[in-house]
């Protein structure tokens, strides 16, 4: 019996899909990888807009934020060797993946914008190959921002060098202003030479 026109033609269709899902593992697989950090979140809810007003401030932070399937993303979770991050899908799921970016300021968008729109739930990430809990983003989204925390460090530092120095310094010019003196002292003593 022949087919009609309008049928489809799917042989091969099968394997066109499976060679589709195989590259989104790979690519997923290889973000998961190159990722120091990442953040999970539910996204049901947020309109199209509401997500794309999130990707462009999680952008500017140095992160990507994308939609997932979960299934997909178990997968290339597992290639990768993330054993912590299916426990975080459940549900809608979207990914923000921060490589070289700032972590804090990616938490601080994200839970913001959780608070902001009362829609978006933070379930938790993984911190630097470490698991964290949505509490734990929450503590990374109340820190200083990373230029702020790196002064604060480099002031934590450079204090103590600054004391040092001066402990160092103040010795050295007393001993300085001991010789000093002692030079003068000795210029006066000395008998004035007499003509002949």
């Amino acid at each position: 019996q022949a087919r009609p026109r309008w049928a489809l033609d799917l042989s091969g269709g099968e394997s066109v899909l499976k060679r589709d899902k195989e590259r989104i593992v790979a690519e997923l697989a290889e973000r998961l990888r190159s990722s120091d950090t990442l953040i999970v979140a539910d996204y049901r809810g947020l309109s199209m807009v509401e997500i794309d007003e999130v990707r462009t401030k999680l952008l500017a932070h140095g992160a990507r934020f994308s939609v997932v399937k979960n299934t997909l993303t178990r997968l290339a979770a597992e290639e990768a060797g993330v054993g912590a991050l299916p426990e975080l899908l459940d549900g809608p799921s979207a990914i923000a993946f921060v490589g070289d970016g700032d972590m804090v300021g990616v938490a601080k968008t994200l839970s913001e914008t959780a608070r902001r729109t009362k829609v978006l739930a933070v379930r938790g990430g993984i911190l630097q190959g470490s698991p964290i809990d949505a509490k734990a983003v929450e503590d990374l989204a109340a820190l200083p921002p990373a230029d702020v925390l790196q002064g604060q460090v480099l002031g934590a530092i450079v204090g103590p060098l600054n004391a040092i120095a001066a402990l160092v310094n103040a010795p050295l010019q007393d001993l300085v202003g001991l010789i000093d003196a002692r030079i003068e002292q000795l210029q006066s003593q000395e008998p004035e030479p007499q003509e002949a």
